[in-house]
């Protein structure tokens, strides 16, 4: 196996927990926000190195790094974290995320935001989907659970959904896993799998196991929501857990229940009443064209998700900073009358405008060639799929437009305040706006990175289950014809 040049992944696992510690022991919550920033900051620049240290090597499949101090101190035999073409962007991106969330709270909300808890959960996250390892996989997300737990709790809110959802997940993965392992090598009976597809299924939201999703965004901070929801968790358990040993016939079952749940929840976001129940079903109706994608098992379509997963990571991901920053001037937003905001946070509507073009594909954006590719990889392995995820698409197109003209259109809004974006806030927003605009610009090296996953992906399935990936035109298609919008 390859090795980085330095201990980057392991950095990027121990910093955050070491900062934890350290912010614990804070009693004056500015200053522990002012470690967290600098934490989380250092975070993302040692994930930032780990993917341009694996981008350097030419021709390696996955790397570790070079020192093993986890392994050594674990004392197994093998490397616990490692670095692919699929998870090397989504280290960086994710935290990311964590930093500009810090980053953009303001003094206002500083009291009510755990950065212990925030700091934790990076920690848990980055290290989860630095795994390969199944069973400490299973564990590092069960532990992943609790932070957005104690964040209900210390709010004396309603835990019930979340917890009896999140016991359910925890213990499907542990019985899939389990019945996996036992039937030994090879494609597996669907008895072994369904777990572990449910399991998947209640982390992503899928309908008809997506209520705990809406009720932590109603009752947990949105910042905690965020940062939970955000990284896709059930994608990743998905491509490591079931795509690998799943036969076709289990994938189209996979992909059927989650092709049904995006235009469910796409329609959902069109008649929302409340801002975060809009941006949870907007969220929920990307996660499931993302397992669309992965039931495609073509080259085209697999490389379409993946492109959607990272671009939802980085769109929504503004957009729900930009929604965040949206109630802290008014409050928990309504749906059911115009605002009329425009006037008084034009920064705010722009960013707002920009973010959500960003998550619905529109063209000249992050999201428009991964919702192309995976539009297109549905048309040819089904029809049907094809006409469902435009649908989707269009309906969550609908629901934005409305939900924009809702906040920030329609009346003059009187204020004696000043409701205009912070600095902070505007740092935050405007790098992910950025990064939305840029990968839109020039999405080469972004196809080319997920293409280069997906045939991974699709070589270790074919591996390990015995199976034959889709023929549709994989062996034809180039992701470098893939031109720059102007």
């Amino acid at each position: 196996m390859n090795e980085l040049h330095g201990p980057w992944l392991e950095l990027s696992i121990i910093v955050p927990l070491v900062g934890a510690a350290i912010v614990r022991r804070f009693t004056d919550p500015y200053r522990a926000w002012k470690w967290s920033v600098a934490i989380s900051g250092l975070t993302f620049l040692s994930c930032a190195a780990a993917w341009q240290d694996f981008g350097l090597m030419a021709g390696a499949v996955q790397a570790d790094d070079r020192w093993h101090l986890m392994s050594r101190l674990l004392g197994l035999d093998h490397e616990v974290f490692v670095i692919d073409h699929l998870n090397a962007p989504l280290l960086p991106m994710m935290s990311l995320l964590y930093f500009l969330a810090t980053l953009a709270t303001l003094r206002t909300k500083i009291r009510r935001f755990s950065f212990f808890w925030a700091l934790l959960a990076e920690a848990l996250v980055l290290a989860a989907f630095s795994c390969k390892t199944p069973w400490l996989l299973i564990g590092l997300v069960a532990a992943g659970t609790i932070p957005p737990y104690w964040d209900l709790l210390s709010r004396r809110q309603p835990t019930r959904a979340f917890t009896l959802h999140m016991a359910a997940y925890i213990g499907l993965l542990v019985i899939g896993q389990a019945l996996v392992q036992w039937e030994g090598s090879g494609s597996h009976s669907l008895w072994a799998l369904v777990p572990l597809i449910i399991a998947v299924f209640i982390r992503s939201g899928i309908a008809p196991v997506h209520c705990w999703m809406t009720h932590l965004y109603e009752h947990a901070s949105l910042g905690t929501a965020l940062l939970f929801t955000m990284p896709l968790t059930g994608a990743y358990l998905a491509v490591r857990l079931v795509l690998p040993v799943a036969p076709d016939s289990v994938l189209r079952i996979l992909g059927v229940i989650s092709l049904v749940t995006a235009v469910y929840a796409a329609g959902m976001a069109l008649v929302q009443r409340d801002g975060r129940r809009f941006f949870c079903y907007l969220l929920i109706s990307h996660s499931a064209l993302v397992l669309v994608g992965l039931e495609i098992v073509s080259e085209v379509g697999l490389t379409g998700a993946l492109c959607v997963w990272l671009s939802a990571t980085v769109s929504l991901g503004g957009f729900g900073l930009t929604l965040r920053a949206l109630e802290a001037r008014r409050g928990q937003l309504s749906l059911d009358e115009f605002q009329g905001l425009y006037e008084h946070m034009p920064a705010l509507a722009v960013c707002f405008f920009l973010t959500g073009l960003g998550s619905i594909g529109f063209p000249g954006t992050f999201g428009f060639i991964g919702a192309e590719l995976l539009v297109d990889g549905a048309v040819e392995f089904r029809t049907y799929v094809g006409i469902a995820v435009v649908v989707a698409s269009a309906l969550n197109g609908i629901a934005f437009v409305k939900t924009y003209f809702l906040l920030f259109t329609g009346t003059r809004h009187v204020s004696s305040v000043s409701l205009n974006i912070g600095g902070r806030e505007r740092v935050a927003v405007l790098t992910l706006t950025l990064l939305i605009i840029i990968g839109g610009v020039a999405p080469q090296f972004n196809v080319a990175s997920r293409h280069q996953a997906a045939k991974e992906i699709l070589t270790a399935r074919e591996a390990i289950s015995g199976s034959e990936p889709e023929p549709a035109h994989a062996s034809v298609w180039d992701p470098t014809e893939v031109v720059a919008v102007d």
